[in-house]
């Protein structure tokens, strides 16, 4: 059930300008976003800001946590799984946000590489793979293939440069994997994974994939719908206004069949929380005006005279939470 009661069914808001899904409006969420899918996930990388200025759960599964770091406002959004999820959370923040936006995806992903659970995958670009859904129903189309797979786009390079430089820096060259991510819309069928219950037809999916694309390292459910709009956002005269970049803790090798354990998984968190805090805040949207602190749930806090150094000043080293 909504939460509030909305207007204008084209982009439903409330009273106050709150989105339908996130439930976010103007002030809540800052130019510089994280975005997971388990909210236990944002929860554990809040602990590295030095103050949590809102919190806010939405009756669609969507949880915001802003707060501040080196005195810069980050918003993280949990978003849950899936390509319409991602849609949701990029429309709706966009729509909220005054100035240029850097978004960050942290999330999970399968090893289609020699990237083994634990370790970490930038996804330089991303490509999407859909089922073909009339192969399967229509005997007019079963010469169709049984998936579609899309063109790469690409991450912003100056964002995912310092990214995958910063995670490096933290974990080891030898724990950082760079490459081309496979967006799917299933878990299951459009990843390969095999099944009885189903007539799927994906048996060589994979192997197709890395044929395709030399460079593929990766398949999960997000990312190509976040390269996808960051490319198509827009100021109205043409310049995208969103720049995005990916890093994934590899949770399934699908080569060696193994699976994360959960030790493995709170150390990987554990240790690129630091990296993508530093990665936003040391961007600085080349000078672009950026949202205003007047009537913004940070205002107050980046005003307090006790807060940590300036973005462009390098913070003493700190232990990971």
């Amino acid at each position: 059930m909504p939460a509030f009661s909305m207007k204008d069914a084209n982009f439903p808001v409330d009273d106050q300008g709150r989105t339908y899904h996130v439930e976010c409006k103007h002030g809540d969420i800052a130019n510089r976003v994280i975005t997971v899918g388990d909210p236990s996930r944002a929860h554990i990388m809040a602990k590295k800001f030095d103050k949590i200025v809102f919190e806010h759960a939405s009756h669609r599964g969507f949880l915001i946590i802003t707060g501040i770091y080196r005195n810069v406002p980050i918003t993280i959004v949990s978003i849950g799984m899936g390509l319409s999820m991602m849609d949701f959370f990029v429309r709706e923040t966009r729509a909220v946000v005054d100035g240029p936006m850097n978004i960050i995806r942290f999330g999970s992903c399968g090893s289609i590489c020699d990237a083994m659970p634990g370790n970490i995958i930038v996804a330089d670009s991303s490509y999407g793979i859909c089922r073909n859904y009339d192969h399967f129903t229509n005997a007019f189309k079963k010469s169709e293939p049984p998936y579609f797979i899309f063109d790469k786009i690409s991450a912003d390079p100056q964002l995912t440069q310092m990214l995958a430089s910063k995670l490096k820096q933290d974990m080891g060259n030898d724990a950082i994997f760079e490459g081309s991510n496979g967006c799917a819309d299933s878990f299951y069928s459009s990843q390969g994974r095999l099944g009885s219950h189903f007539i799927d037809e994906n048996e060589s999916l994979i192997q197709t994939l890395k044929k395709k694309y030399s460079d593929a390292v990766s398949l999960e459910m997000e990312a190509h719908m976040l390269y996808h709009l960051a490319a198509t956002s827009t100021d109205g005269q043409g310049n995208p206004t969103i720049r995005a970049s990916c890093a994934l803790i590899v949770y399934a090798d699908r080569t060696g069949n193994s699976f994360i354990t959960p030790d493995a998984a709170e150390v990987a968190v554990a240790s690129c929380t630091k990296a993508i805090f530093d990665t936003l805040v040391e961007d600085n949207f080349k000078g672009s005006e950026l949202h205003p602190d007047e009537g913004s749930v940070w205002e107050a806090a980046i005003s307090e005279p006790t807060k940590t150094a300036q973005p462009q000043e390098q913070p003493e080293a700190q232990d990971e939470e």
